[in-house]
């Protein structure tokens, strides 16, 4: 699978879309799939509610079904087409997830990785965030480990295809259209995920019987009967029965289709099973950003913001609201190109659920001129034909810009919560057939939103001179018909609980332990397994009637006002079951930690901690076979060598 189906897509992707009767339907309406998940899937909202933490083997208030393991249970399996066999096990390509397999079989292990979107990368592709957030702090120290500047590095050398209409020609390399000023390297979507995908091709020698597949979603898992080890992971791949298969870009309307047993109109299905080899253990890691193995299974967590009280951090919010997580966004890109009117009219035919003037009231671009010098445009510009200085120059024809904006496409409402809290889950039977977790209402106000505001801008900001498209179909970056990206940028979904540790019963990277001159600050480095540092970078919630939020207003801080934190091995390991690690944004973190360990950086050291930590753990040599066996028996100090053998920094 790792091989002849990604090329034959992959080439399939780049070829010129042909035109589809009713394509402005799919852009920009929502159909009867639409309509069927949303009432389906999305929960009644629940304004103000209080805080959310799954118990280990149960829901608080909620009746479950008990099997003989006390973990969720899925009657009947269906019959499993392809069974891998993995010494360590990756749910989500995700950032954090191509990290961990990497570094994984890096490690010699076997690896197996799956993830339910077209393209792996998740922020660098399939989200749209294709320019990398960096702490200005740790260039200047030279502080970013070696396996990140490798993957920085292929990035830089991918060759892109740019539309039919650059003047630069359509094939060139992300080093020669380069520039922006939201960090040093800013490219299109396409080069993130060949850039994944090279990477993991790349270290595939260490341990040449691993595999991966993308349109390959989670299904579940199997337990073993103390419920403290999984055994086996389900999934479903989905074959396009269309060679020229492009996805929608309007996830709202594709969420039950990604995420179904059955074949449908559009694909064919593969049930996959991964499980460890004859004889051997294997080590799960959860790299989806959202947490859809912790959700499925129940392990404990944490949704939404915290109060003081929860938490005891100086700048938490006033109580627990598990609605509260940070905006997400469905980025989209602009390029300077006269199309005689065609994306503004596309635009201008959407019907949003909510008025468009009240989409409108929260746009406004901050003070930033939108064209010239350090600009909004410039801000993402991901493909600059003329390389002109993102501070002082002036964009040109053929350049293109990555919209993600906070007071823009940013959704922050909740009414409902994107991500689906425990007993949501439980009433609309995701324990039984899981299908992502996340309200499908909420995924297509959020589409709406963004849609709406590429049209405001080129209602207000394109001119003779700067003629703004918006790119979608053929010419789309995110290789979407709508031209948002495949899945919304998940800035937080669950976090999981940790095992107590460093003080605290439920460990949790706090906001005391990332700012200076806060009381209660810990010292990570006895089980430092990464390094990061960023800012406390916020990106609020708000309910339509501006009832009070729950949100941590308080907490924002810059980059000077924030301390370089290490990665705590007790911050990746869950309660409740002993072979499972995170790979990602969702490890044992507050509700304000989480938005500084959330970006590109921060989740590749998570990602790649879990990967060395699982590879090591399955290998002949480990002194112990399990996560939360290593600091007890004196074995973190190995661990931290293995860390630094695979170019990961675990100290400043």
């Amino acid at each position: 699978m790792k091989g002849d189906r990604r090329q034959t897509q992959r080439r399939n992707w780049r070829t010129q879309w042909r035109y589809i009767p009713g394509l402005a339907a799919i852009m920009f309406g929502v159909g009867a799939i639409a309509g069927l998940t949303a009432s389906r899937w999305s929960p009644t909202p629940s304004p103000g509610a209080g805080g959310d933490i799954a118990p280990a083997l149960g829901l608080r208030d909620v009746p479950q079904p008990i099997v003989f393991n006390g973990r969720p249970q899925i009657d009947p399996l269906p019959k499993f087409e392809e069974v891998w066999e993995c010494q360590v096990a990756v749910i989500g390509g995700s950032l954090g997830g191509v990290a961990a397999a990497a570094h994984a079989m890096a490690s010699g292990a076997t690896t197996c990785l799956i993830e339910v979107a077209p393209w792996l990368g998740g922020q660098i592709s399939s989200q749209g965030v294709s320019a990398l957030d960096e702490s200005l702090r740790m260039r200047q120290a030279n502080n970013l480990s070696p396996s990140w500047l490798r993957f920085r590095q292929l990035i830089k050398q991918q060759v892109v295809t740019l539309p039919a209409w650059s003047p630069g020609g359509t094939s060139r390399s992300v080093a020669d259209i380069n520039s922006c000023w939201v960090g040093t390297l800013c490219f299109l979507p396409q080069a993130g995920a060949k850039a994944a995908e090279q990477f993991l091709a790349d270290t595939n020698p260490s341990a040449p019987a691993s595999r991966w597949a993308t349109m390959t979603a989670f299904k579940g898992a199997e337990f073993d009967a103390s419920g403290r080890h999984i055994t086996a992971v389900y999934g479903v791949r989905r074959i396009p029965k269309d060679p020229g298969y492009r996805p929608q870009g309007r996830l709202s309307a594709e969420l039950a289709n990604w995420y179904s047993w059955s074949p449908t109109a559009e694909f064919d299905r593969v049930p996959v099973k991964l499980q460890p080899p004859p004889g051997q253990r294997m080590i799960v890691i959860d790299a989806t950003d959202t947490a859809e193995l912790v959700a499925w299974a129940k392990v404990p967590y944490r949704l939404g913001s915290e109060s003081q009280a929860t938490t005891g951090e100086p700048n938490a919010a006033a109580f627990d609201n598990p609605d509260c997580t940070q905006a997400f966004t469905y980025p989209f890109a602009l390029g300077i190109h006269n199309d005689g009117g065609d994306s503004l009219a596309a635009l201008a035919r959407l019907s949003p659920t909510h008025g468009i003037h009240e989409h409108q009231a929260s746009f406004d671009l901050e003070g930033f001129p939108f064209f010239a010098g350090k600009s909004v445009f410039h801000y993402r510009r991901i493909v600059s034909q003329t390389r002109g200085n993102p501070y002082t120059s002036a964009p040109a024809p053929g350049d293109i810009s990555m919209i993600n904006w906070n007071r823009g496409n940013d959704w922050n409402w909740m009414d409902p919560p994107l991500i689906l809290k425990a007993a949501d889950l439980e009433a609309v039977g995701q324990h039984q057939n899981w299908m992502g977790g996340l309200s499908a209402s909420a995924l297509k106000f959020g589409e709406e939103n963004a849609l709406t505001f590429a049209r405001w801008l080129i209602e207000t900001q394109s001119g003779p001179n700067y003629p703004l498209a918006y790119l979608y179909g053929a010419d789309s970056p995110m290789g979407t018909l709508s031209g948002l990206s495949m899945v919304p940028y998940f800035r937080e979904g669950r976090r999981i609980v940790g095992r107590a540790a460093y003080g605290q019963d439920e460990f949790m990277i706090r906001e005391n332990d990332l700012r200076y001159n806060f009381a209660g600050q810990r010292d990570f480095s006895p089980t430092a397994v990464g390094l990061t540092h960023y800012a406390i970078d916020i990106h609020g919630c708000r309910y339509r009637n501006w009832q009070p939020s729950g949100e941590a207003v308080t907490a924002p801080a810059q980059e000077p006002h924030v301390k370089p934190v290490q990665i705590p091995l007790e911050s990746l390991i869950p309660r409740g079951v002993d072979n499972l690690l995170i790979g990602g944004k969702t490890l044992a973190a507050t509700h304000i930690a989480s938005s500084s360990t959330r970006i590109h950086y921060g989740e590749w050291q998570t990602g790649a901690a879990a990967g060395v930590t699982a590879g090591w753990l399955v290998s002949a040599s480990a002194p112990v076979h399990y996560p939360p066996d290593i600091v007890p028996n004196g074995a973190i100090g190995s661990l931290q060598e293995m860390m630094r053998l695979q170019g990961l920094k675990t100290h400043w």
